[in-house]
C-alpha cells in the first residue's frame, strides 16, 4: 500500500506558511529596531554645537525618523580627540560620524583650505558661491583619500580681527602678535608684517588676557561666548575667513544603514545645514548692531563697547594683493600643482582669479 509522507500536501503548505511568517516577523523586528548612532560634533563652547548640532542629534533626528533613529553626540574638544586626527579616525572607522574643521584638517590635507583662504570670501554671499562650486571636489577628497561620505557643510560666522588697542587699518597691525588658527591665517598675518601665533580656540581667552597676543582672529559671536570680546577695544569690519566644517561619515558605517534611514538623515542634515548658514549670517551682522547700540543687539555689555574699524579702500586693495601674492602661492606650495588645477576648475570661475599650474 502506498503511504503519503507524513509532512506533505496541506500539512506541508501550512508548515511552509508558518516558517515564512516567522521569518517575516524576525526580519520585520530587525528592520524596525532603532538605529543607534554615535556622533562627534564641533566645538562644544559655541552656538553651532549647542543650538544646532546637539539638538538635531539628541532630539530632532528621532522625531524625523518616527523613533527609528537615535543618536548621542559629544563635541570633539571634550571627547579627548584632536581635530587633526578626525579624518584619519574616520578613515579607520574608529569614529563613524564626525564634524571636521577644514582649516585644522588642512594642515595634513591642504586642499581643504581652498574654500576658506583668508581674504577670499569678504562676505557670506561669496562664501556660499565658493563652497557650492567646490563641494563636489570636497566630496571627492573625503571619498578617495579618507573612505568617507560628505553629508553636510557648515560655517561659523565671519572671523574678524579683534585687538585690545586701537588701529584704523591693516597697516597699523604691522609688528603686532596676532592669534591665528591655521597656516593660511598665519600667511595672511605675516603678509601684513605682523607675527602669527597659532592658538587653539579653547586657549584663546587665556592667551589674550595674558598678553600672549595683541590681537586675535576669530568670530566675534564665538569670541563673545567665551569672553574674548570683553578684552578687545577695536574690531575690523572685514571678514577675513569663516570657519568651514565638514560633517562626514565613514563609508562602511554609512552603507550599513538602510536606504530609507539614510534618506531621512540626509533630509534632516540638509535642513540643519541651511539653518546653520542662516544663523552664521545673522551672527556676523550682530556685532555691528551692537556697536550701533540697536535693539537687535542681544548682549550690549559684550559687544557694544567695541569700536568698528570700517573697511577702507586701502584695506580692500591689501586683501586682494595678499590673496594673489601671498595666500595663493603659499597654499599652492603646500598643496601641489594638482590643487592649482582644482582651483582653476572649481573656484576661479566664481572669483575670477586663476592660478598658474606646473
Amino acid at each position: 500500500m502506498f503511504h503519503r509522507p507524513p509532512f506533505s500536501g496541506l500539512r506541508f503548505e501550512r508548515g511552509l506558511f508558518a516558517i515564512c511568517a516567522l521569518l517575516l516577523l524576525v526580519t520585520g523586528a530587525r528592520a524596525h529596531e532603532a538605529l543607534e548612532l554615535k556622533i562627534v560634533g564641533g566645538l562644544g563652547a559655541v552656538a553651532q554645537y549647542r543650538e544646532f548640532e546637539e539638538p538635531f542629534w539628541t532630539r530632532e533626528i528621532e522625531h524625523l525618523s518616527d523613533g527609528s533613529i537615535r543618536a548621542t553626540i559629544a563635541p570633539f574638544d571634550r571627547s579627548g580627540l584632536s581635530s587633526e586626527d578626525l579624518l584619519p579616525l574616520l578613515r579607520l572607522g574608529v569614529v563613524p560620524f564626525a564634524t571636521v574643521l577644514a582649516a585644522v584638517a588642512s594642515a595634513d590635507e591642504p586642499e581643504l583650505a581652498a574654500v576658506d583662504l583668508p581674504g577670499l570670501n569678504p562676505d557670506i554671499a561669496t562664501l556660499r558661491r565658493v563652497v557650492a562650486a567646490f563641494r563636489p571636489r570636497l566630496s571627492e577628497i573625503l571619498s578617495d583619500r579618507y573612505d568617507a561620505e560628505l553629508l553636510a557643510v557648515y560655517t561659523y560666522p565671519a572671523q574678524v580681527m579683534l585687538c585690545r588697542t586701537p588701529f584704523s587699518s591693516f597697516e597699523d597691525l604691522r609688528g603686532r602678535r596676532i592669534r591665528t588658527s591655521s597656516a593660511s591665517q598665519s600667511d595672511f598675518v605675516s603678509g601684513l608684517g605682523a607675527v602669527g601665533v597659532v592658538i587653539p580656540f579653547a586657549e584663546l581667552r587665556e592667551a589674550f588676557q595674558a598678553d600672549v597676543v595683541d590681537c586675535v582672529i576669530t568670530s566675534a559671536s564665538s569670541g563673545r561666548q567665551i569672553g574674548v570680546t570683553q578684552l578687545a577695544s577695536h574690531m575690523h569690519a572685514m571678514a577675513l575667513s569663516w570657519g568651514i566644517s565638514l560633517f562626514a561619515a565613514n563609508h562602511g558605517a554609512w552603507r550599513k544603514i538602510q536606504a530609507d534611514r539614510r534618506d531621512t538623515i540626509l533630509r534632516g542634515l540638509s535642513d540643519l545645514e541651511s539653518r546653520i548658514w542662516d544663523a552664521a549670517a545673522r551672527e556676523t551682522a550682530l556685532p555691528f548692531e551692537c556697536a550701533l547700540n540697536t535693539t537687535a543687539c542681544e548682549d550690549p555689555a559684550g559687544l557694544a563697547h567695541m569700536l568698528i574699524v570700517p573697511r577702507k579702500a586701502e584695506d580692500e586693495r591689501e586683501r586682494e594683493r595678499l590673496l594673489a601674492e601671498v595666500l595663493l602661492p603659499r597654499w599652492l606650495d603646500r598643496c601641489g600643482s594638482s590643487c592649482g588645477t582644482s582651483w582653476n576648475r572649481y573656484i576661479a570661475p566664481v572669483v575670477g582669479s586663476k592660478v598658474p599650474t606646473r
